[in-house]
């Protein structure tokens, strides 16, 4: 059996073809994200992957919607993805394929 600790990965990205990863695939990212309450993000694309995102506690807007837990928004190439976060917010992100390097700031 292995164990691992969310805080030995890079910023919640624990499987893809990144390092350290505790499974190394081109195929898909994953990763576990913590948001706090009023925190925005930097409106960002993706030029090749498709971005899955599922709330698994909290609140936040996403591109003018706003979604809460048990939902699913997904980015799609070229999408950008502009979110701010309405209550402290936990976040499962499936990237597919994996392409590091493959985010860019949105103007």
């Amino acid at each position: 059996m292995d164990v691992a600790n969310i805080k030995q990965f890079t910023n919640g990205w624990f499987i893809g073809a990144f390092d350290p990863a505790m499974l190394k695939t081109n195929q898909f990212e994953i990763a576990h994200h913590f948001y706090p309450k009023g925190f925005r993000g930097t409106p960002h694309t993706h030029k090749i992957a498709t971005e899955y995102n599922y709330i698994v506690t909290g609140k936040l807007v996403a591109n003018g919607k706003d979604l809460m837990a048990g939902e699913f928004f997904i980015f799609n190439p070229y999408e950008v993805a502009n979110v701010e976060f309405l209550e402290d917010t936990n976040l499962i992100i499936v990237k597919t394929p994996s392409v590091p390097g493959d985010k860019y700031e949105a103007k």
